[in-house]
């Protein structure tokens, strides 16, 4: 985008900020603590809502003080804010309905309910749109009816105000709520419920303008989504109730993608304010001033929301001085570009320069460093010069970013350019590999198998922090590691599991893992971001050129191989997951980054089959998180996506067998490129769906092995064993038997092994009774 820069010095504008949202775990990840302190029984209901209102009251108050003008509220959570939005429009699935307790139910529907003869499933989880965050996923029935059957939003709205901060009330909106959920009945479109939710959210819009609330904040991130005729007509209805519901002001909120071919729908829906993000879609102002009017507020999203880069400060300027010129001074609001949800509390936290280099933390941002960013563009665009000293700093650390040795490495790059147009096919197809692969293997029909990680108990987690702090040598913690896999690899033959794991007790996460072995990246201490409900991940940070100085698995597989006749997996992250799970650099391209992890994983696997490992698994759980949301950019991400998993796995021996392993996904407009990915095996995530994401694999004739998870590992509920028989003859009707595996839906990291171990009872136990119903 061109710009006029001598804009930004003749600017004398004071523009209103605005904060989409803002992370809700606290600085010490106080949330999680308190809803597991309150799942298991340590705490009531009463303190579990003081330490929320504590992190709410300490948001809104650092919030005020900053200057921000646009405070949100609401946009707090005890799990999830779409499941917040369900219960209070009163979308309760029946089957919740005899958990009296509101708490209880909630978090019933969250993550399931096994206790005092109560047995209830949990709500679907999938990702919200292309990010890490999961949200639950709204049932919808033909017949819904929708009550205002819970007024948060209302309430802490109030709770603001009480402490004297008025704040702009955050709501998922209406089209975005319906699009967001699922049909739990044929034949029907659950846009259709529009005119029955209709009433319902208007009665919330008015309690909160009764309440005293100025702006409302109604976000609607579909519109940044590839829309059916049905969808955009539904946008017509909602907003002309809305409308003539309230006279308070609303501020139409999209973000993760621009408006593009949405662009004239959203312009001319009757809002005070439309906001767009220009992170995700630098061109979006071009696109949407032409079709505002005269009165429509323009709300700027600036600042990333989603990664922990500074600011550029002449760039944003450059953008505000446009707007301001195209729409005049009263017409634009500065604001981050998404909620901050996404990202980690607060920089100040980090100290430890040999994880994080002083020279690459000069160059970041965390929450509340982009608060204090956008009240900085705030003084800077009114033309204050008493903040220019701001300005040069940040010049400076552009700079210095730009030109540091630490980003690129010849060598690397050499690689990777090779890489880029390289073969990638594995040598023979997956009908011949699977013949040498059994005749190597000899697994049984229905082979049973984890996803790769087993329950870290407290004292795992305390061997590891002992070992930080160096109360424990290396020889130490290697011993306890050990015997922990030995003890995983004698229960899992115990349980007559057919390919066995060792358990990843050395590995904190999946990613981090990895990247501390991994030259180019950057680790935070406490840069702790919301995955779902109490789970938190500490994304790495990649800011220069990947490679792998040295092995980084080998070691532990090939140890607990050593205990074992069975096949042991050797355990890999895949090169999209390591690149989406990260806080990436924003100087080059993600596909770049994206093919140097995987060559790096790539090293990995070749010393892995030199050890004598037959199995092994690189999982990319994120490869459709990171489609695009448009499905017209979703070719080119798609090539460069697989062709990175083909590097990292392609160059093993036929009787070598991959395995990949992906989360909660609807896989029917990817199906080819995973196809395409041709890993001998692929897990996925179903008994949540019931195995619907199965038809994606059947409609598609899926030549290849695949292990729909059985049995939810969100959940502390153990299956019974019919409930799975059940759902592997769904999975059978759907796939060929001989192509089935049976497995968990996910790793099992975050469970316990009494559960652990009985649901694994079950399984194999299921898989038994199936071997020997096809065999009859």
């Amino acid at each position: 985008m061109l710009i006029d820069t001598e804009m930004t010095t003749k600017s004398t504008t004071t523009l209103p900020t605005n904060v989409l949202g803002f992370p809700r775990i606290g600085a010490k990840r106080e949330l999680k603590r308190a809803v597991e302190a309150f799942w298991n029984g340590n705490i009531d209901n009463e303190n579990l809502q003081a330490v929320a209102h504590a992190i709410r009251r300490d948001n809104w108050r650092r919030m005020k003080q900053a200057g921000i003008d646009l405070i949100p509220s609401n946009d707090f959570s005890l799990y999830d804010q779409v499941l917040d939005t369900a219960v209070m429009l009163g979308c309760v699935p029946e089957r919740y309905a005899g958990i009296n307790d509101p708490t209880e139910r909630y978090f019933a529907m969250a993550k399931g309910e096994q206790r005092q003869g109560t047995d209830v499933i949990a709500m679907e989880m999938t990702k919200w749109f292309d990010t890490n965050y999961h949200y639950i996923v709204p049932e919808f029935t033909a017949r819904q009816q929708f009550r205002l059957a819970d007024d948060k939003a209302v309430r802490e709205f109030r709770e603001a105000l009480e402490d004297g901060i008025l704040t702009k009330p955050v709501l998922v909106g209406p089209v975005t709520f319906l699009l967001l959920g699922k049909e739990k009945e044929p034949n029907f479109d659950r846009i259709d419920l529009i005119d029955s939710l209709l009433p319902t959210y208007c009665q919330l819009l008015q309690q909160l303008q009764l309440a005293g609330a100025q702006w409302i904040q109604i976000d609607e991130p579909m519109l940044a989504m590839d829309l059916t005729p049905k969808a955009r007509a539904a946008y017509d209805k909602a907003f002309a109730a809305i409308r003539q519901a309230t006279t308070t002001k609303i501020i139409l909120t999209t973000y993760f993608d621009g408006l593009r071919d949405n662009a004239q729908l959203a312009a001319q829906l009757p809002v005070d304010a439309l906001h767009i993000d220009l992170v995700s879609h630098p061109d979006g102002l071009d696109e949407i001033v032409p079709l505002l009017g005269d009165s429509k507020i323009l709300s700027l999203g600036i600042i990333d929301g989603r990664n922990i880069w500074k600011n550029d400060f002449e760039h944003s300027l450059d953008i505000v001085a446009k707007a301001v010129a195209a729409l005049g001074s009263d017409r634009v609001m500065i604001a981050t570009s998404s909620s901050l949800l996404h990202v980690p509390y607060d920089l100040a936290l980090e100290n430890n320069e040999q994880s994080l280099p002083a020279e690459v933390k000069r160059w970041m941002a965390f929450a509340w460093q982009k608060i204090d960013e956008l009240a900085a563009l705030k003084s800077l665009a009114a033309g204050d010069n008493k903040k220019n000293a701001l300005l040069e700093a940040n010049k400076a650390d552009m700079l210095s970013k730009r030109s540091s040795t630490l980003t690129n490495d010849p060598s690397v790059l050499k690689r990777r350019n090779e890489a880029a147009t390289g073969n990638v096919e594995r040598q023979s197809p997956f009908a011949q590999r699977a013949k040498l692969q059994q005749a190597s293997l000899n697994l049984p029909m229905f082979p049973t198998t984890t996803i790769g990680s087993f329950p870290q108990t407290k004292e795992v987690r305390q061997w590891r922090a002992k070992f930080k702090k160096g109360e424990l040598s290396a020889d130490e913690y290697t011993q306890l590691l050990r015997d922990e896999i030995k003890r995983c690899i004698r229960l899992q033959e115990e349980l007559d599991l057919d390919v066995l794991v060792h358990g990843e007790f050395e590995r904190n996460d999946m990613v981090e893992y990895f990247g501390e072995q991994l030259s180019g990246f950057a680790f935070t201490q406490n840069g702790w971001v919301q995955s779902y409900g109490s789970r938190c991940v500490k994304p790495p940070v990649i800011y220069g050129s990947v490679a792998r100085p040295r092995p980084m698995t080998v070691d532990w597989i090939t140890f607990a191989q050593s205990l074992t006749k069975r096949p042991v997996k050797g355990m890999l992250t895949g090169p999209v997951t390591i690149l989406k799970w990260s806080f990436v650099r924003n100087d080059q391209s993600r596909r770049d980054t994206c093919l140097e992890i995987a060559l790096a994983i790539a090293d990995e696997v070749a010393d892995l089959e030199r050890a004598g490992i037959r199995v092994i698994q690189i999982d990319e759980p994120a490869i459709r998180e990171a489609l695009p949301l448009r499905k017209a950019d979703r070719n080119e991400y798609l090539q460069w996506a697989v062709r990175s998993f083909r590097v990292s796995s392609s160059k093993v021996a036929d009787t070598t067998q991959i395995h990949t392993h992906m989360c909660y996904s609807e896989f029917n407009d990817i199906i080819d490129s995973i196809a395409s990915m041709d890993a001998d095996a692929i897990t996925i995530e179903c008994s949540r769906s019931q195995m619907e994401l199965l038809d994606a694999f059947r409609d598609f004739q899926y030549p290849n092995g695949i292990g729909p998870g059985v049995y939810d590992i969100h959940s502390a509920r153990v299956p019974g064993k019919q409930e799975i028989v059940d759902l592997l003859h769904k999975a059978a009707a759907r796939i060929a038997p001989q192509l089935l595996w049976v497995n968990p839906d996910c790793g099992l990291k975050t469970r316990g092994w009494e559960e652990t171990l009985a649901s694994l009872r079950q399984m194999v136990d299921a898989a038994k009774d199936l071997r020997a119903e096809y065999a009859q």
